[in-house]
């Protein structure tokens, strides 16, 4: 999605196991494999940083990922697979970062 390698580092908000996305020439690697994303909007709108930042998260599994959307009825939002997790980076991310 930038063009170069990169790592993102996260914790799983339920289990607070890391969770850490790298990306090498355009190969994107996940620890754990079982990893997760979970894809939300906060209801209001605004900036993405208030309605969608921290409705963003990575789970080290899906399990993991449904406790968290148990506990938090009021973000909608859904669970996607990893491939689909890097389809939405490089669409929503690619274009605001090319050069």
């Amino acid at each position: 999605m930038l063009g170069q390698d990169a790592v993102i580092s996260s914790t799983d908000p339920v289990s607070g196991d890391p969770v850490t996305v790298t990306s090498t020439t355009g190969t994107v690697r996940w620890e754990p494999a079982t990893a997760v994303v979970f894809v939300g909007q906060r209801p209001g709108g605004g900036p993405a940083a208030s309605a969608c930042c921290d409705a963003l998260n990575f789970f080290t599994d899906a399990a993991t990922a449904r406790a968290w959307t148990s506990r938090h009825p009021d973000v909608p939002g859904q669970v996607v697979d990893l491939p689909t997790a890097e389809h939405i980076g490089r669409r929503t991310f690619g274009p605001l970062l090319a050069p």
